[in-house]
C-alpha cells in the first residue's frame, strides 16, 4: 500500500463525538485518510446554576492553587465578575496575584490585564499542548493546579497532570448539556449500531456518558454496547475518558501522550492491524470499512459490495450459496438476481473480476491462490 498516496486510514470511517476541537480533530483524520462521521454528543452553554463555581472559588480562596491555568477570555473575565458579585472579587484576585498564572493566548492576556492582573506566561502557539508541556517541563508532582474549563474537558490535559502526580481543581464556568440538535448524534448511533463505523473517538468522559444516555433514550443502549464490545473500536485520549465505556465492559485503546495528534495514531496503528489480507488470483487484497486495498490500490466499495465481499472472505476459496449471499445484502428481498446486480457492481468496483469466480448452480467463492489453501482450508 502507498501510505503516502492513500493515507493508512483510507478506506476506513471513523465516528467523532467531541464539541470542542472536532474540526482539529477531523481534519487530522482526513488528512490521514479516513471518512468521518461527526456527531457532537455535548453542547457547552454558561453556567446557569453557578454553585459549582461559588464553591470551587470558596476552595480556592481558602487554600490557593499553585498556579492557575485561565483558557478563555469570555470565562476568566466571567469568573471574576461572578466572584465580585458574590463578593469574592478582591480576595479571588489576591490569590490570583500571588500564583503563577497560565493565560492560553493574546484574547486571555487582555482578560487577566484588564482585571489588573499579570500572567506569568502564556504560550506563542494559543496551543494548551504548549501549556501542558510547560507545566509537565517544570514538574507537576505534588502541585495543585486550577483548571478554568472551557466546557467539555480538555482532551488529554487533566489526564496527563493527573498521571504527573498534580491534584486538579476544575473551576467550571461552562455546563456540559445534550446537543439541541440530536441529528447528527443519532445518526452516529445508528451508524455505530449498524457497524458503518469502524472507529469512535472520544475525547471526554462526559461526551462518552452523553452518547450512552442518548441510546438509553432511544431504546438501543444494549446495541450500542454490542456493536463496542464486539466489531466497532473505541479510541479513547485517555483513561478518564474511557471509564464510561470500561464501566460497560468495553475494551478501550488510549495513546501513552493524551492528545489529539497521538490518539489519531492509536488508529493508525490499530485499524489496518485488524484487517483481512488475502491472496486473491496473483493479487493482494486487503478488505478495509467501505474500501478494498488491491495490490495497493485503494477501491471504493458500496455497502451491498463489502457485505458479500465480507461474507466470501470468512472462508476464502470457499463457495457461498446465492442464498447466503442474499441473505447478507442489507434490506434485500427474495430474488437472488439482486446477488446477481451486487456482484456485478462488486467486480467492477474492484477493478479486477477475476478475484470472485462464479460457480455454476453452486453461487461465487474467492479465487484464493492455490498456494495459500492449506493456510485457510484449516
Amino acid at each position: 500500500m502507498d501510505e503516502q498516496e492513500h493515507g493508512p486510514l483510507a478506506g476506513f470511517t471513523v465516528g467523532v463525538t467531541a464539541a470542542r476541537r472536532a474540526d482539529e480533530l477531523i481534519a487530522l483524520l482526513r488528512r490521514r485518510g479516513a471518512a468521518v462521521v461527526h456527531g457532537p454528543a455535548l453542547r457547552i452553554v454558561p453556567l446557569a446554576d453557578d454553585t459549582e463555581l461559588l464553591a470551587a472559588t470558596k476552595e480556592l480562596i481558602g487554600h490557593a492553587p499553585d498556579v492557575v491555568v485561565a483558557t478563555t477570555a469570555i470565562g476568566f473575565r466571567g469568573w471574576v465578575e461572578a466572584a465580585d458579585g458574590w463578593g469574592y472579587g478582591e480576595e479571588l484576585l489576591a490569590v490570583l496575584r500571588d500564583v503563577e498564572l497560565l493565560a492560553r493566548g493574546p484574547k486571555v492576556k487582555g482578560a487577566v490585564r484588564a482585571a489588573g492582573l499579570t500572567e506569568s506566561w502564556s504560550p506563542s502557539s494559543e496551543s494548551m499542548a504548549e501549556v501542558l508541556d510547560r507545566l509537565l517541563a517544570e514538574g507537576v508532582d505534588g502541585r495543585r493546579i486550577a483548571l478554568q474549563l472551557h466546557g467539555e474537558p480538555l482532551p488529554g490535559f487533566v489526564e496527563a497532570l493527573t498521571a504527573g502526580g498534580a491534584q486538579v481543581v476544575g473551576v467550571p464556568v461552562y455546563r456540559w448539556m445534550p446537543p439541541e440538535d440530536v441529528g447528527p448524534l443519532d445518526r452516529l448511533l445508528d451508524a455505530v449500531i449498524g457497524r458503518a463505523l469502524d472507529a469512535v473517538t472520544f475525547t471526554s468522559a462526559p461526551a462518552a456518558a452523553s452518547l450512552f444516555s442518548r441510546a438509553g433514550e432511544r431504546g438501543v443502549r444494549t446495541g450500542l454496547v454490542s456493536a463496542l464490545r464486539h466489531d466497532v473500536l473505541a479510541v479513547c485520549v485517555g483513561p478518564v475518558t474511557a471509564l464510561p465505556l470500561q464501566a460497560e465492559g468495553i475494551d478501550t485503546y488510549q495513546p501513552e501522550r493524551f492528545r489529539l495528534g497521538p490518539l489519531v495514531q492509536v488508529l493508525c496503528k490499530e485499524l489496518p492491524a485488524r484487517t483481512q489480507v488475502l491472496p486473491v488470483a496473483g493479487h493482494r487484497v486487503e478488505l478495509r470499512g467501505h474500501a478494498v486495498l488491491v495490490d495497493g490500490v485503494l477501491r471504493p466499495v458500496p455497502p451491498a459490495g463489502m457485505a458479500l465481499l465480507g461474507l466470501l472472505a470468512r472462508r476464502p476459496g470457499w463457495v457461498v450459496s446465492r442464498a447466503d449471499l442474499l441473505r447478507a445484502l442489507p434490506g434485500a428481498g427474495r430474488d437472488e438476481h439482486a446477488v446477481e446486480t451486487a456482484m456485478a457492481r462488486l467486480r467492477a468496483a474492484l477493478g479486477t473480476p477475476k478475484l470472485i469466480q462464479t460457480v455454476v448452480k453452486r453461487g461465487y467463492r474467492l479465487a484464493l491462490d492455490p498456494s495459500a489453501d492449506e493456510k485457510y482450508d484449516g
